[in-house]
């Protein structure tokens, strides 16, 4: 039954991808909007609400170190695995606005998350997220939507040689498509986080990879989708974006309703986190094409199955 459900759920999923990539390209191109201001903005808001469900109900339930470990090893999975296998699938060029602010801005977020559980303030008790650090995160996350707001109005995408999609149809395959992959995200998680749980993989564990896996599960469907059809500025723009709504938004909400001291290995967790953004930084500058090559992407899944094992050595 188990098996069943998860089965099914990358059914929904794959599905779901189809539709939101269908849907946001068809939006962009009717509105003159760039695929990577569609990727950073309504794909990546919509890929990221798992994590963002997932994070409200651990507030909630005061399971602080599942609502940290959710969306640091998401942003290690979006950085390491999804944008290592969709470089495989198909190199992802990059626009000049992801090099100079985008993709800088992730690097920002695991350095922020970095400095707030190593320095603790005076008037807080335990290292961690706390109120304060959500409230500078919200911040920086306003920062971040205003730019893509100008970049949007900056850029426009070229609508050359397309057949306008119906708006309506357009809207209809983008929510059908999120449901679809919030569905199928939640299934998975469900039937894996059960299937661990009696194999008896640590809780830590199962938050940095299996759900941390699952709520990334629609950015990597998207993602590879997207590649497939050589769609690059929404492959990449989704990842970037969702890593972003990660850290300044989910993360921001969670230390805001409630402060999230720091678990065991969070500053390695944070340093690949950083580590990756950088990696993909380089990987874009250091080329002519500024593109993320299939070399880039083997060289992120690498350092990310060695990073596993260490983990998971290290229990």
């Amino acid at each position: 039954m188990t098996a069943l459900i998860i089965v099914f759920g990358f059914i929904f999923l794959l599905l779901g991808a189809e539709g939101l990539v269908d849907g946001a390209s068809g939006l962009a191109k009717r509105f003159g909007i760039s695929n990577l201001v569609i990727g950073m903005t309504v794909v990546a808001f919509g890929t990221s609400m798992p994590e963002f469900v997932v994070n409200m109900l651990s507030v909630a339930e005061g399971q602080t170190d599942l609502a940290l470990t959710n969306i640091v090893g998401s942003n290690i999975i979006n950085i390491f695995v999804i944008l290592g296998l969709t470089a495989l699938v198909y190199p992802i060029a990059s626009a000049r606005s992801a090099r100079v602010f985008d993709i800088p801005m992730n690097i920002l977020a695991g350095i922020v998350v970095l400095v707030a559980v190593l320095v603790t303030l005076p008037f807080e008790s335990v290292p961690g997220m706390s109120r304060l650090s959500g409230g500078f995160l919200l911040l920086i996350f306003g920062i971040f939507m205003y730019h893509s707001v100008k970049t949007a109005k900056a850029e426009p995408d070229s609508t050359e040689n397309f057949k306008p999609m119906p708006l309506a149809k357009a809207l209809i395959y983008i929510v059908l498509g999120l449901a679809g992959l919030i569905v199928g995200g939640e299934m998975i998680v469900r039937g894996s986080v059960r299937v661990a749980t009696e194999l008896g993989v640590p809780d830590a564990i199962i938050g940095l990879t299996i759900v941390a896996l699952g709520t990334s599960l629609p950015e990597l469907a998207t993602s590879v989708v997207a590649a497939t059809k050589h769609n690059c500025d929404l492959a990449l723009g989704n990842i970037v974006g969702s890593v972003s709504f990660n850290v300044f938004f989910i993360l921001g909400t969670s230390a805001l309703l409630r402060p999230l001291p720091a678990y065991e290995g969070i500053i390695l967790d944070g340093i690949m986190a950083t580590l990756g953004a950088v990696l993909v930084w380089l990987g874009v500058i250091s080329n002519r094409q500024h593109q993320l090559k299939r070399w880039h992407g083997a060289l992120l899944l690498t350092v990310y199955a060695a990073y596993l094992t260490y983990r998971l050595i290290n229990l």
